[in-house]
């Protein structure tokens, strides 16, 4: 079995932004999570006019891996609107980069299209844990 590319990985994640709810930020990200059996599993962010109900493209693509039966997520590709992307200090958030460290290794790699690959320990070197690693 053929193993999904980074560059396949970059281009589902590009396609999931395009479908992102983002009325009130109009800041639209998309995320892929390429699962073990090389399946893609793709989401965007969702916003409400209540912000704190709005929900991540990063965070919604780990809970849709999960939900499709992945228990370890090695690779993950986000992707913006490429006239945000060029600001160099977008970076998926803290909550997301929290969710992340619960299912991928420190060394899991995170995409982020237009600017390069990245281990999870350099964009969240201290992650928060409760004493214990979950079975995943």
């Amino acid at each position: 079995m053929k193993k999904t590319t980074d560059d396949e990985l970059i281009e589902a994640a590009e396609n999931a932004f395009r479908r992102a709810y983002a009325p009130y930020s109009r800041f639209r990200v998309g995320a892929a999570i390429a699962l073990d059996n090389n399946k893609i599993v793709t989401a965007c962010n969702v916003e409400n006019a209540s912000y704190g109900l709005t929900m991540c493209a990063e965070r919604a693509a780990v809970f849709a891996a999960i939900a499709a039966g992945a228990s370890r997520i090695y690779r993950i590709a986000i992707a913006i609107d490429s006239a945000d992307a060029m600001n160099s200090t977008l970076m998926p958030c803290g909550a997301c980069l929290q969710v992340l460290s619960e299912f991928m290794p420190k060394d899991g790699d995170v995409l982020i299209a237009r600017k390069g690959k990245f281990k999870l320990a350099d964009l969240l070197p201290h992650a928060f844990t409760i004493g214990h690693s979950p079975e995943v």
